[in-house]
């Protein structure tokens, strides 16, 4: 848990560095600033809601849980605001300086989500609603499931006030080449990674106290 927690919220400073390029904000980020825009709050209390709301409809579709979840759904949101608060980056004036932040950011988060998903504690609510979508819609490509899933996140956010641009699309169409150059740097294999499920961790809980 904590290796999760940790690594998440580095991994919050990789999603803080992609917003202050300024260049447009990942499909989710959208959606999350779109909220906080529209709502009048933080960006971690918008992305905290939608994460939980995920959470909720994978619980729904009775897809495995894990732990860290719960973790992911809060830490990321809330320390992208601790980042912004503290202002330790300055927004970017200029599409120069915007797309090295991004693609470091972008590299800040791919080898968090190793370290994330090395503790083995489940995947995050949006990747777990992808693979639900994904097993209910079998003569659809999890790519064109994934497209249209971003592409809903995008648009709703947009009409919400959230910020579209270049950036968008460097997330949307380099998130996934840059995570398996990181994965393959570390020998990493995530699909070998056996997720302990939430029961069995309340279970490790409830022996360790009984111990």
């Amino acid at each position: 848990m904590v290796i999760a927690a940790i690594s998440l919220f580095i991994n919050g400073f990789g999603v803080y560095m992609t917003i202050q390029a300024n260049i447009g904000a990942g499909p989710w980020d959208v959606l999350n600033l779109g909220l906080s825009k529209t709502l009048g709050i933080l960006y971690g209390t918008a992305s905290v809601a939608v994460s939980y709301a995920i959470l909720g409809i994978d619980i729904v579709l009775r897809e495995p849980i894990g732990i860290a979840m719960f973790i992911d759904a809060f830490v990321v949101g809330k320390s992208v605001d601790f980042f912004n608060k503290i202002n330790i980056i300055p927004k970017c004036d200029s599409l120069a300086a915007g797309i090295p932040v991004m693609l470091i950011g972008l590299v800040i988060m791919a080898y968090t989500q190793f370290t994330y998903m090395s503790a083995a504690l489940g995947c995050g609510p949006r990747d777990t609603l992808l693979v639900a979508l994904a097993k209910r819609a079998k003569e659809i490509p999890i790519g064109v499931i994934s497209i249209a899933l971003l592409g809903l996140a995008t648009l709703v956010g947009w009409l919400l006030g959230g910020p579209v641009g270049i950036g968008t699309l460097i997330c949307a169409f380099a998130t996934g080449p840059i995570m398996q150059f990181a994965f393959t740097t570390v020998k990493f294999d995530a699909t070998r990674v056996h997720h302990q499920h939430l029961a069995e961790s309340v279970k490790v809980f409830i022996d360790k106290k009984a111990a």
